[in-house]
């Protein structure tokens, strides 16, 4: 008898243990807040009065170590917060982030990730396992800038916001008058409209047409070759979505109208784009490299004035030459065409999400969302750009901002640049907008002004940024991957002419076959959750 008594006993502590692990594990991951190991100051500087150490991980761009930037030097003695960085080349960056979770030695913080690498699935996934950390109450208590931000642009606040409503990840917000580019724009060669005496650019595919056949044929570049190249892309991505616009859609693949979804790919205004660009390479006028070509192989085309029209961030990237020169070559006019008369082209949301995440290993999340709130506020976020006083700048007259030359050794300012900020190459926590005080030149007008007249009349966002459940995502990952294959290669084939336009209802049951409705019902769910939040 005493055995069993001891049996039943033993039994009944494992029970009680089950039952107590399994309360632990379904606990919601909001009340699992680390507490903070020193006092943090609400206000002003230094954020803690007792210095404290922290692992921060982040891609680095290569241009110096991050203890030896003096913008991070110089706001750890401001803060009292002192880092020990790891920040491997961004194209390790990911497998190294994946195997810190992994391992379960994930750093204090995640920076500037961005949303390729720490994707959103990502965040709903880790989140709801309490490896990141919910933010929106220490936001609340500890980040007046961010606060006062999400109040201000609820649709920022949407779209950070997950399908638990909690937020794992602060975005990158970007408000400078470029914020608008999806990508960078499409250029006119200036030279060429001038030697054909072209007044007004093209505003129909049409009238496109009609000028991509002057530049094939009329030796515009004037050295009596017939080398030149009407239209150009790499590997048939970046002129797409310029292009799809005159076509009355936003994006290659999923976008929205008038809060229906679709899949572009499958539309019949898609067919028109293809049957266009089959068009145009038919008759050369679109580069035949373009499927194939690096960026490096399209800039020495432009710098041998062989190009007509291109993708570029800005022109002179792609041709060599002067901003001045540059200001001679105009964006592209979004075009219509006969099955849209709507003028339309994609907009950037100017937010890009997963640039700042604390993990459930840090022991002070209110001082690290304290030190990231800064530079979202006007004046953090130009020093996190330019950094502090006396390296890239001094204060001139009447409070406006010199820039200092250039110490030797380096190419240009923000070759320089990159060594003294983090903020250079990398999807930083902050808010990009011009910097106050600086003049603009000549060059910034232009593009300022070519962008108010080219892209924000006409710019829409395809479809807000929005969460999957983690069922939605498993749906979608396994329809996603050969869905994009194939609808690739066969924009390829179709515009190349290898597989005829005829075999487009071919194409299009291929497509449904690859269970489409279901991977765009997915999007419509999560689309009308994000519009009734």
């Amino acid at each position: 008898m005493k055995g069993d008594a001891w049996m039943k006993k033993l039994l009944f502590l494992l029970f009680t243990a089950v039952l107590v692990l399994a309360a632990c594990s379904s606990k919601d991951v909001s009340e699992e807040k680390p507490t903070a190991d020193v006092e943090v100051n609400k206000e002003g500087f230094p954020i803690v009065d007792e210095e404290i150490k922290l692992t921060l991980m982040a891609p680095g761009a290569g241009m110096a170590e991050w203890k030896d930037m003096p913008t991070l030097q110089d706001y750890a003695e401001k803060t009292n917060i002192n880092f020990k960085y790891i920040t491997p080349p961004m194209s390790d960056f990911q497998t190294k982030l994946n195997l810190a979770f992994a391992s379960g030695d994930i750093p204090d913080i995640i920076y500037a990730a961005g949303t390729s690498n720490l994707t959103a699935g990502m965040e709903v996934d880790y989140g709801k396992q309490g490896e990141l950390v919910p933010l929106e109450d220490l936001i609340a208590e500890y980040a007046p800038n961010i606060q006062k931000i999400l109040d201000e642009n609820p649709e920022i606040k949407k779209s950070i916001t997950t399908v638990d409503g909690h937020i794992y990840s602060l975005p990158a917000i970007n408000i400078h008058p470029t914020s608008g580019w999806y990508l960078g724009p499409m250029w006119y060669n200036g030279k060429w409209l001038d030697a054909l005496g072209v007044e007004e650019l093209p505003k129909t595919t049409d009238e496109l047409y009609d000028l991509l056949v002057r530049f094939k044929t009329e030796d515009p570049n004037g050295n009596g070759k017939a080398d030149e190249i009407p239209l150009v892309d790499v590997k048939e991505s970046y002129i797409r979505p310029w292009m799809l616009g005159a076509f009355g859609l936003k994006e290659w693949g999923i976008d929205e109208v008038d809060g229906k979804v679709r899949y572009t790919p499958i539309t019949d205004n898609y067919k028109e784009y293809l049957t266009f660009m089959n068009k145009l390479y038919e008759e050369e006028l679109l580069d035949p490299e373009s499927f194939s070509q690096s960026g490096e192989q399209v800039a020495a085309k432009g710098q041998a004035n062989r190009l007509g029209l291109f993708q570029s961030y800005f022109s002179y990237f792609t041709t060599g030459g002067t901003e001045e020169e540059a200001m001679n070559n105009p964006m592209y006019y979004p075009l219509t065409s006969s099955v849209s008369d709507k003028t339309v082209i994609p907009r950037s949301p100017g937010i890009q999400r997963g640039t700042f995440s604390i993990t459930s290993n840090n022991k002070n999340p209110e001082a690290s969302i304290r030190w990231v709130d800064y530079f979202y506020s006007k004046e953090g976020r130009e020093y996190l750009n330019d950094g502090p006083e006396g390296y890239l700048w001094e204060e001139g007259e009447k409070g406006k901002r010199k820039y200092l030359e250039v110490p030797e050794g380096f190419d240009n300012r923000e070759d320089y640049r990159g060594t003294l900020t983090p903020a250079y190459a990398i999807a930083a926590p902050t808010v990009t907008d011009r910097i106050e005080g600086v003049e603009l030149t000549e060059f910034d007008k232009f593009i300022e002004a070519e962008t108010k007249a080219k892209i924000d009349p006409y710019a829409e966002v395809p479809i807000p940024l929005l969460y999957l459940t983690s069922e939605e995502q498993a749906t979608v990952n396994t329809i996603e991957v050969d869905l994009k294959s194939y609808v690739e290669q066969m924009e390829a084939k179709f515009i190349t002419g290898v597989e005829p336009l005829s075999n487009w209802d071919k194409y299009v049951k291929t497509i449904e076959d690859m269970n489409i409705e279901q991977y765009v019902q997915v999007y419509q769910d999560a689309y009308d959750r994000w519009k009734d939040s």
